[in-house]
């Protein structure tokens, strides 16, 4: 019954925009959450597909746009300079610093991560858990560390990771999976991994 209800008050939640910190709290998923965001979160634009972490820090979404099959793990997204206030009493000066951030589609910005003002995250690219980015990313490129900095290619990694899996001993499963996620095959991958990586650890 409580199940139920819930499901219910996430429907009208969503449908119709009205107390989003309840729904965020209600919502099932990263992928719900972003769909949410696209009818209600005051967004440029949002594309299909996409995942947001709720707890995802996203400053101004007037100044944002998210292109189709994005993920945004617990990142921030800051297109203001807050210091503007300090350096007006400092100086005297009328101040304002805000930009755009436009990402692309397909790419993926990773835990801790911090996108600021005035950057394009080109399209098929992906931002590295911690690292601040301060200047557009090229497509098909992986960036990490402060200031992020390019690391290579997409074609690189996925060619390193493709050898990796090769040698894993559930590599079969991998390749029966649907998607990078299949709910059927995911207990025996958790399954295999544990005994793999704990089997000679005391």
């Amino acid at each position: 019954m409580l199940a139920l209800v819930k499901r219910r008050m996430e429907a009208w939640l969503f449908r119709t925009g009205r107390r989003t910190a309840i729904y965020a709290r209600l919502c099932p998923s990263a992928r719900r959450w972003a769909d949410y965001l696209r009818l209600h979160g005051g967004f440029e634009s949002i594309g299909e597909d996409c995942e947001i972490n709720r707890d995802a820090v996203i400053t101004d979404p007037y100044l944002v746009r998210i292109g189709n099959s994005v993920t945004l793990s617990s990142c921030s997204l800051i297109s203001h300079d807050g210091s503007t206030k300090q350096l007006q009493n400092a100086t005297g000066l009328k101040l304002d610093a805000v930009g755009t951030i436009d990402i692309k589609d397909n790419c993926f910005i990773g835990y801790g991560a911090i996108i600021l003002r005035n950057v394009t995250i080109g399209p098929n690219s992906i931002v590295a858990a911690g690292a601040v980015v301060t200047k557009d990313v090229p497509p098909n490129t992986i960036v990490a560390g402060i200031p992020a900095r390019p690391l290579g290619t997409i074609e690189e990694l996925a060619e390193n990771l493709q050898e990796e899996a090769k040698q894993l001993p559930w590599h079969d499963l991998i390749q029966k999976r649907a998607g990078a996620f299949d709910a059927e095959i995911e207990p025996k991958l958790k399954a295999a991994r544990s005994a793999y990586f704990w089997r000679n650890r005391k």
